[in-house]
């Protein structure tokens, strides 16, 4: 089967929030407890790179953005939100919409793509260092889950190979343009 990736539309929410309500049913890729209205997420991601996975018409994930700050200095920093539907796992549409993020992060002046995963979840983890992430974290008891316990999460990133530095005196260094 056919992975497409498109950009995702307001037609999509309820796919959206039919994939997120399951990654809070797993307890493996969220602490959240309930889902978000759409007008909440909506509000929560940029507009730029927010993608939808298809297999057969019928949506099967979705990923998109969030400021890491509102700071101008951190203005190329995104984070990334993933999410594969429950009966689609292992299919190769984790990392085809990692790696269109890669892409759209890359020619929209995003250096730095950043994912906390909960430590339990492998799979996650080993598909961010697949598409070259790497670890550079660990919070140990950052929130609780659903149900009331606390969990850990690993902190991932990837600086992008594109938007790189033209040099450094040591005190600081300057973004190719």
């Amino acid at each position: 089967m056919d992975i497409t990736i498109s950009e995702m539309t307001d037609n999509d929410k309820d796919d959206v929030l039919r994939i997120y309500a399951q990654g809070i049913e797993t307890n493996l890729a969220t602490l959240e407890a309930q889902c978000p209205t759409w007008e909440n997420w909506n509000e929560s991601h940029l507009h730029t790179g927010r993608i939808i996975a298809r297999m057969d018409g019928i949506v099967v994930g979705f990923a998109a953005l969030m400021r890491e700050s509102q700071s101008d200095a951190y203005k190329g920093v995104v984070d990334v939100s993933l999410y594969v539907d429950e009966n689609k796992k292992h299919m190769g549409i984790g990392f085809a919409m990692l790696n269109k993020l890669i892409e759209i992060a890359d020619n929209n002046g995003f250096w730095t793509l950043q994912s906390v995963i909960l430590e339990e979840n492998e799979a996650s983890i080993e598909l961010h260092e697949k598409c070259g992430f790497r670890k550079v974290g660990y919070r140990h008891m950052i929130g609780k889950d659903k149900f009331g316990l606390w969990r850990n999460t690993v902190l991932m990133e990837r600086r992008s190979e594109k938007i790189g530095f033209e040099g450094c005196d040591g005190s600081c260094c300057r973004i190719k343009k």
